[in-house]
Protein backbone atom coordinates (compact mmCIF):
# COMPACT_ATOMS: atom_id res chain seq x y z
CA UNK A 1 0.00 0.00 0.00
CA UNK A 2 2.62 2.29 1.06
CA UNK A 3 4.80 2.05 -2.12
CA UNK A 4 2.01 2.31 -4.19
CA UNK A 5 1.27 5.90 -2.48
CA UNK A 6 4.40 7.10 -2.63
CA UNK A 7 4.77 5.79 -6.75
CA UNK A 8 1.61 8.39 -7.17
CA UNK A 9 2.91 11.11 -5.06
CA UNK A 10 6.12 10.65 -7.24
CA UNK A 11 4.12 11.48 -10.20
CA UNK A 12 2.33 13.85 -8.96
CA UNK A 13 -1.04 12.01 -9.58
CA UNK A 14 -3.11 12.65 -6.35
CA UNK A 15 -3.95 16.35 -4.53
CA UNK A 16 -5.36 15.07 -1.68
CA UNK A 17 -4.14 12.06 0.34
CA UNK A 18 -5.34 9.86 3.23
CA UNK A 19 -3.59 7.51 4.26
CA UNK A 20 -4.73 4.91 7.15
CA UNK A 21 -3.53 1.41 8.51
CA UNK A 22 -4.96 -0.48 12.12
CA UNK A 23 -0.87 -0.84 12.80
CA UNK A 24 0.10 2.05 15.45
CA UNK A 25 3.97 1.65 14.61
CA UNK A 26 3.48 2.32 10.74
CA UNK A 27 1.30 4.93 11.32
CA UNK A 28 3.98 6.32 14.17
CA UNK A 29 6.89 5.87 11.64
CA UNK A 30 4.80 8.01 9.08
CA UNK A 31 4.29 10.81 11.14
CA UNK A 32 7.61 11.04 12.45
CA UNK A 33 8.91 11.03 8.46
CA UNK A 34 6.17 13.56 7.75
CA UNK A 35 6.91 15.90 10.44
CA UNK A 36 10.39 15.58 12.11
CA UNK A 37 12.76 13.30 9.22
CA UNK A 38 15.81 14.70 10.75
CA UNK A 39 15.28 13.08 13.55
CA UNK A 40 14.72 9.63 12.05
CA UNK A 41 17.67 10.25 10.10
CA UNK A 42 19.65 10.62 12.72
CA UNK A 43 18.04 7.90 15.20
CA UNK A 44 18.83 5.70 12.45
CA UNK A 45 22.31 6.66 11.87
CA UNK A 46 22.81 5.63 16.06
CA UNK A 47 21.28 2.69 15.97
CA UNK A 48 24.13 -0.07 17.05
CA UNK A 49 23.07 -2.98 15.15
CA UNK A 50 24.48 -5.11 12.67
CA UNK A 51 23.52 -7.60 9.92
CA UNK A 52 24.34 -10.56 12.06
CA UNK A 53 21.59 -12.84 13.25
CA UNK A 54 22.34 -11.93 17.51
CA UNK A 55 22.21 -8.47 16.57
CA UNK A 56 18.64 -8.61 14.63
CA UNK A 57 17.53 -10.67 17.62
CA UNK A 58 18.74 -8.02 20.56
CA UNK A 59 17.22 -5.20 18.06
CA UNK A 60 13.48 -7.30 18.34
CA UNK A 61 13.67 -7.48 21.73
CA UNK A 62 14.69 -3.66 21.88
CA UNK A 63 11.66 -3.07 19.66
CA UNK A 64 9.21 -5.18 21.47
CA UNK A 65 9.84 -3.46 24.66
CA UNK A 66 11.14 0.29 24.31
CA UNK A 67 8.69 2.49 25.15
CA UNK A 68 10.93 5.15 23.69
CA UNK A 69 8.76 6.21 20.25
CA UNK A 70 11.35 7.48 18.08
CA UNK A 71 13.21 4.03 19.22
CA UNK A 72 10.84 2.27 17.93
CA UNK A 73 10.40 3.28 14.55
CA UNK A 74 13.87 3.50 13.83
CA UNK A 75 14.12 -0.08 14.99
CA UNK A 76 11.24 -0.74 12.96
CA UNK A 77 13.10 0.38 9.47
CA UNK A 78 16.26 -1.53 10.36
CA UNK A 79 13.94 -4.81 11.56
CA UNK A 80 11.73 -3.97 8.01
CA UNK A 81 15.48 -4.55 6.07
CA UNK A 82 16.58 -7.23 7.74
CA UNK A 83 13.79 -9.76 8.53
CA UNK A 84 12.29 -12.43 6.57
CA UNK A 85 11.31 -11.14 3.33
CA UNK A 86 10.59 -7.65 4.83
CA UNK A 87 7.16 -8.74 6.72
CA UNK A 88 5.29 -7.63 9.54
CA UNK A 89 3.96 -10.34 11.68
CA UNK A 90 2.81 -9.95 15.74
CA UNK A 91 2.01 -12.84 17.87
CA UNK A 92 -0.97 -12.99 19.94
CA UNK A 93 0.73 -10.69 21.98
CA UNK A 94 1.29 -8.21 19.98
CA UNK A 95 4.86 -8.90 19.75
CA UNK A 96 6.84 -8.42 16.60
CA UNK A 97 8.35 -12.00 15.79
CA UNK A 98 9.58 -12.23 12.00
CA UNK A 99 12.88 -14.02 12.12
CA UNK A 100 16.22 -13.08 10.47
CA UNK A 101 16.17 -12.72 7.26
CA UNK A 102 19.86 -13.59 6.32
CA UNK A 103 20.47 -11.20 3.43
CA UNK A 104 24.31 -10.47 2.34
CA UNK A 105 23.94 -6.89 2.26
CA UNK A 106 20.59 -5.03 3.33
CA UNK A 107 20.53 -1.01 3.09
CA UNK A 108 18.82 1.48 5.47
CA UNK A 109 17.29 4.06 3.58
CA UNK A 110 19.60 7.31 2.45
CA UNK A 111 18.68 10.20 4.00
CA UNK A 112 17.14 11.98 0.61
CA UNK A 113 15.25 9.19 0.10
CA UNK A 114 13.76 9.88 3.78
CA UNK A 115 13.69 13.93 2.81
CA UNK A 116 11.63 12.83 -0.29
CA UNK A 117 8.68 10.61 1.76
CA UNK A 118 8.57 13.26 4.20
CA UNK A 119 7.94 16.01 1.29
CA UNK A 120 4.97 13.77 0.17
CA UNK A 121 3.41 13.58 3.23
CA UNK A 122 3.34 16.81 3.66
CA UNK A 123 -0.05 17.39 2.49
CA UNK A 124 -1.35 13.98 3.54
CA UNK A 125 -3.83 12.72 6.54
CA UNK A 126 -2.47 10.13 8.14
CA UNK A 127 -4.88 8.26 10.77
CA UNK A 128 -4.81 5.26 12.95
CA UNK A 129 -7.91 3.62 12.04
CA UNK A 130 -10.17 0.75 10.91
CA UNK A 131 -10.56 0.48 7.14
CA UNK A 132 -14.60 0.82 7.76
CA UNK A 133 -14.23 4.20 9.23
CA UNK A 134 -11.51 5.10 7.05
CA UNK A 135 -13.92 5.18 4.40
CA UNK A 136 -16.92 7.33 5.17
CA UNK A 137 -15.57 10.24 3.61
CA UNK A 138 -15.37 8.44 0.40
CA UNK A 139 -17.00 10.85 -2.38
CA UNK A 140 -17.41 10.03 -6.14
CA UNK A 141 -13.98 9.94 -8.35
CA UNK A 142 -11.81 9.39 -5.35
CA UNK A 143 -9.52 6.69 -5.97
CA UNK A 144 -9.14 3.97 -3.05
CA UNK A 145 -6.10 1.32 -2.95
CA UNK A 146 -7.25 -1.44 -0.03
CA UNK A 147 -4.14 -3.30 0.81
CA UNK A 148 -5.35 -6.01 3.83
CA UNK A 149 -3.49 -9.15 5.26
CA UNK A 150 -3.50 -11.70 2.94
CA UNK A 151 -6.25 -14.55 3.24
CA UNK A 152 -3.75 -16.94 4.09
CA UNK A 153 -3.40 -19.95 1.33
CA UNK A 154 -3.22 -22.87 4.13
CA UNK A 155 -3.37 -23.49 7.28
CA UNK A 156 0.83 -23.28 7.46
CA UNK A 157 0.48 -19.83 5.56
CA UNK A 158 0.44 -17.56 8.58
CA UNK A 159 2.63 -14.70 7.51
CA UNK A 160 -0.36 -12.38 7.37
CA UNK A 161 -0.92 -11.76 11.30
CA UNK A 162 -0.09 -8.01 11.02
CA UNK A 163 -1.83 -7.39 14.30
CA UNK A 164 -2.64 -9.58 17.43
CA UNK A 165 -6.31 -9.95 16.51
CA UNK A 166 -5.64 -11.02 13.30
CA UNK A 167 -7.48 -10.84 10.21
CA UNK A 168 -10.33 -13.78 9.50
CA UNK A 169 -12.92 -14.31 7.53
CA UNK A 170 -15.64 -12.27 8.95
CA UNK A 171 -13.59 -9.10 8.75
CA UNK A 172 -12.80 -10.47 4.53
CA UNK A 173 -16.67 -10.24 4.65
CA UNK A 174 -16.41 -6.84 6.19
CA UNK A 175 -14.12 -5.09 3.70
CA UNK A 176 -16.39 -6.94 0.92
CA UNK A 177 -18.88 -4.68 2.43
CA UNK A 178 -16.86 -1.52 2.62
CA UNK A 179 -15.56 -2.31 -1.30
CA UNK A 180 -19.28 -2.49 -2.21
CA UNK A 181 -19.96 0.75 -0.51
CA UNK A 182 -17.03 2.54 -2.19
CA UNK A 183 -18.39 1.40 -5.94
CA UNK A 184 -21.91 2.39 -4.93
CA UNK A 185 -20.41 6.14 -4.02
CA UNK A 186 -18.77 6.22 -7.62
CA UNK A 187 -15.78 6.15 -6.37
CA UNK A 188 -12.62 3.92 -7.79
CA UNK A 189 -11.63 1.04 -6.01
CA UNK A 190 -8.63 -1.35 -6.06
CA UNK A 191 -7.55 -4.56 -3.97
CA UNK A 192 -4.91 -6.66 -3.34
CA UNK A 193 -5.29 -10.00 -1.48
CA UNK A 194 -4.04 -13.51 -2.03
CA UNK A 195 -5.07 -15.50 -5.17
CA UNK A 196 -7.61 -17.90 -3.39
CA UNK A 197 -10.63 -19.65 -3.91
CA UNK A 198 -12.34 -17.97 -0.94
CA UNK A 199 -10.88 -14.32 -2.21
CA UNK A 200 -12.11 -14.94 -5.99
CA UNK A 201 -15.54 -16.16 -4.68
CA UNK A 202 -16.51 -13.31 -2.32
CA UNK A 203 -15.12 -11.42 -5.29
CA UNK A 204 -16.67 -12.62 -8.18
CA UNK A 205 -18.87 -9.89 -9.11
CA UNK A 206 -15.74 -7.90 -9.73
CA UNK A 207 -13.06 -7.57 -11.97
CA UNK A 208 -9.80 -9.86 -11.38
CA UNK A 209 -6.32 -10.00 -12.52
CA UNK A 210 -4.13 -12.74 -11.26
CA UNK A 211 -0.67 -10.71 -10.91
CA UNK A 212 3.05 -12.50 -9.84
CA UNK A 213 4.05 -11.55 -6.60
CA UNK A 214 7.97 -12.57 -5.25
CA UNK A 215 7.14 -13.39 -1.62
CA UNK A 216 6.75 -16.21 0.04
CA UNK A 217 4.12 -17.38 2.46
CA UNK A 218 4.89 -20.97 3.53
CA UNK A 219 7.05 -21.75 7.11
CA UNK A 220 7.86 -24.73 5.36
CA UNK A 221 11.35 -23.96 3.82
CA UNK A 222 10.17 -27.43 1.22
CA UNK A 223 7.00 -25.90 0.61
CA UNK A 224 8.17 -22.01 0.05
CA UNK A 225 7.13 -21.08 -3.49
CA UNK A 226 5.98 -17.78 -5.14
CA UNK A 227 2.80 -16.65 -4.92
CA UNK A 228 0.04 -15.01 -7.32
CA UNK A 229 -1.97 -12.04 -5.57
CA UNK A 230 -5.09 -10.63 -7.10
CA UNK A 231 -5.98 -7.41 -7.87
CA UNK A 232 -9.59 -7.03 -7.96
CA UNK A 233 -11.35 -3.81 -9.02
CA UNK A 234 -14.58 -2.20 -9.77
CA UNK A 235 -12.68 -0.95 -13.22
CA UNK A 236 -13.22 -3.43 -15.86
CA UNK A 237 -10.16 -2.07 -17.07
CA UNK A 238 -7.82 -2.34 -14.35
Amino acid sequence: GGALFFELCERNLISTRFISDLNPELIELYSYIKNSPELIIESIKNLEYHNEKESYYNARNEFNTTSDPLKKVSLLIYLNRHCFNGLYRVNSSGGFNVPYGKYKNPHLPESDIIYELSKALQDTSIRCIDFERAMLDVQENDLVYLDPPYHPLSDTSFFTSYNSSGFGEADQRRLLSTFKAIDSKGALVILSDSDSPFIRDLYSEFHMKSVGASRYINSDKAGRKGASELLISNLSSA
